[in-house]
């Protein structure tokens, strides 16, 4: 967890370094796309930010090492459902900077586009995409061992500041190009049209972002994940000689909650509570993935109702 905040807070400044020379260069060149994406880089700076508070609470709640404080006996289930939460926003408020930007740049084509400084705006972008491509190669070379959600989210955003960053550099050479030619009329066009392609094109990316942040909102089970505690929960049922079991599995983040209760005939032979604690030892084995992101809850009952 600490490589994961580490890789967030350089992200987090390569990001502002970005986001307020694109606002700049965007005022300097009067366009209208560059200061879209110096604003948009703002917005993803702004929630990685907020990425990198829940990390840190996340690791301090599951370090053993740290004390029972006032903010972890209000949270006392742990800062798991932040997370969801914070890449949902993340999505929802990419995608709204994108609507909006497509909206002015119908409103700027239809108002007859405007002049653009393309040298200058050549400039900052080629430069511009150098650092995102290079962003995003760091941030996926390292969650390739760190597995981390946020990194995921932060690499997708570097790979989409990279395709905004492209495809205006496209734009401005061609504008430059066509400029003191019979072509030269396109030119005002050719931010607001870029632009308008642009939100087009990323609008929908951050979608399976903030389905699956609603998804662990709501607690919805993985099938895969709850077909696997089944599996393995039928098997202590056999070896048992248990009646059944019940299972209630949701993903919230980074952790995977299972309360799981096995059902046992009435007048069954007692168990010391040491027999009972290595059952439950042989059956958090067998489910895996044992770890500070795992919540697994084991009883033992013969009345259904408490399963239930």
């Amino acid at each position: 967890m600490q490589a994961e905040q580490t890789v967030l807070k350089i992200s987090i400044g390569v990001t502002i370094l970005i986001a307020c020379s694109g606002i700049a260069f965007g005022i300097v060149t009067g366009s209208f796309s560059i200061a879209f994406d110096g604003v948009y880089s703002l917005a993803d700076a702004s929630m990685s930010t907020l990425a990198l508070v829940v990390a840190k609470l996340i690791a301090s709640d599951t370090d053993p090492s740290r004390g029972k404080g006032k903010l972890r006996a209000r949270f006392s289930l742990g800062f798991w459902h932040l997370e969801p939460i914070v890449l949902g926003l993340n999505g929802i408020l990419l995608m709204s900077v994108s609507v909006y930007a497509l909206i002015n740049a119908i409103i700027s084509i239809l108002s007859g586009g405007h002049t653009l400084e393309f040298d200058y705006a050549i400039l900052y972008t080629a430069v511009t995409l150098m650092a995102c491509l290079t962003m995003a190669t760091v941030v996926r070379k390292k969650n390739a061992t760190i597995r981390s959600e946020f990194l995921t989210l932060d690499a997708t955003a570097w790979l989409m500041s990279a395709g905004i960053t492209a495809a205006l550099l496209i734009a401005f050479i061609g504008g430059f190009f066509v400029e003191g030619t019979p072509l030269a009329w396109i030119a005002p066009y050719i931010d607001p049209a870029v632009l308008a392609l642009v939100s087009v094109v990323i609008i929908p990316m951050p979608i399976g972002t903030v389905r699956q942040a609603l998804s662990d909102i709501l607690l919805m089970t993985p099938a895969p994940f709850r077909a696997r505690i089944d599996e393995v929960a039928e098997e202590v049922v056999q070896e048992q000689a248990f009646l059944s079991h019940r299972a209630y599995v949701a993903r919230i983040g980074r952790l995977m909650q299972v309360e799981l209760y096995f059902i046992v005939p009435p007048g069954m032979p007692a168990r010391t509570i040491e027999q009972w604690d290595q059952l439950r030892d042989d059956i958090g084995a067998r489910i895996g993935s044992e770890g500070p992101n795992r919540w697994l809850t084991i009883a033992f009952t013969a009345d259904t109702e408490w399963a239930e």
